[in-house]
């Protein structure tokens, strides 16, 4: 093998039946991997793919080799993830993986002071939706709501409970009056949506309670829901960590949810590194003490 790139492009003509398909996939030229694909043939002395046209089909020799491809993928995406790692730990480079709503109101000013603190660490923030995986070095340190977090080797503590409740803008609410309950949502505007989680069980409450046929918007993110309430534009679920927060928002009143909670996970490989004890122990004494204003700390440290 001269390229293990060319080990990309094989896996997803095979997954996906043709090369326009993993073009699109991989982002590249449909002649790009088109080539890439011959190319690998042509080094390995094998012809993997029959051509046709209804799309590419893997031959006995491709189908073959194809297991032992997806464990060389994988190792060679697990080398240059913990190589990722290594080289953060030598740049004092910290990887923090949150939310996006959470990273935009509640973390941004907790960032500012830890820099203002901290300024030979540079935090890299990752606000993806998708869960990164710790153990396999995706992030060091990840703010994750959930009601346990799951995955190998984490530590953790958690912050505070995850509680959620209707919102709307002061002045939608001194125009149009506040529910105080479900009963006088009926007939009100809805803003629905949020992340693929979040909507899954945001959409089930609106339809459990009879209030799908009043949303008037549906954004997919949780950081849309909160700009549109921000606007006017109606009522809509949002996490009371953030939306308490916002001094132009009026709660309405608490909605029903599982008992997830906000916590602060690292893996158990990195926990004695002094740079991401420095973060994680930063990031938790400051939102904690946002979360518990008058509290103190009652979880085991890390």
């Amino acid at each position: 093998m001269e390229d293990w790139d060319d080990l990309r492009h094989f896996l997803a003509v095979a997954q996906t039946g043709s090369t326009l398909a993993a073009a699109r996939t991989l982002r590249v030229s449909q002649t790009t991997c088109a080539r890439r694909v011959a190319a690998l043939e042509a080094r390995l002395g094998l012809r993997l793919f029959e051509r046709r046209q209804a799309g590419y089909l893997l031959t006995p020799d491709g189908d073959a080799l194809l297991e032992s491809a997806k464990r060389a993928a994988d190792a060679v995406e697990a080398f240059a993830k913990e190589a990722e790692a290594r080289a953060r730990a030598n740049r004092s480079v910290v990887r923090l993986t949150a939310s996006e709503i959470f990273a935009v109101t509640v973390l941004s000013p907790v960032l500012r002071e830890f820099h203002d603190a901290h300024p030979d660490i540079r935090i890299e923030l990752d606000t993806s939706d998708q869960v990164r995986d710790l153990a396999a070095g995706a992030a060091d340190i990840a703010v994750r709501i959930a009601e346990t977090p799951s995955g190998a080797g984490l530590v953790g503590r958690r912050i505070a409970d995850d509680e959620w409740g209707i919102y709307c803008s002061r002045g939608f609410a001194e125009a149009n009056g506040v529910p105080r309950s479900i009963r006088e949502m009926h007939g009100r505007p809805i803003i629905g949506g949020g992340e693929e989680g979040v909507w899954r069980a945001y959409g089930e409450y609106l339809r459990r309670t009879g209030l799908v046929d009043s949303m008037v918007m549906q954004h997919n993110t949780s950081l849309g829901l909160l700009a549109a309430v921000r606007a006017g534009m109606g009522f809509s679920a949002l996490p009371r960590l953030v939306a308490d927060r916002e001094p132009d928002l009026f709660f309405c009143f608490p909605t029903p949810r599982a008992p997830r909670g906000m916590w602060l996970l690292i893996h158990e490989r990195l926990r004695h590194q002094p740079r991401i004890r420095t973060v994680a122990d930063f990031l938790y004494d400051r939102l904690f003490t946002l979360t518990h204003p008058a509290g103190q700390a009652v979880s085991a440290p890390t």
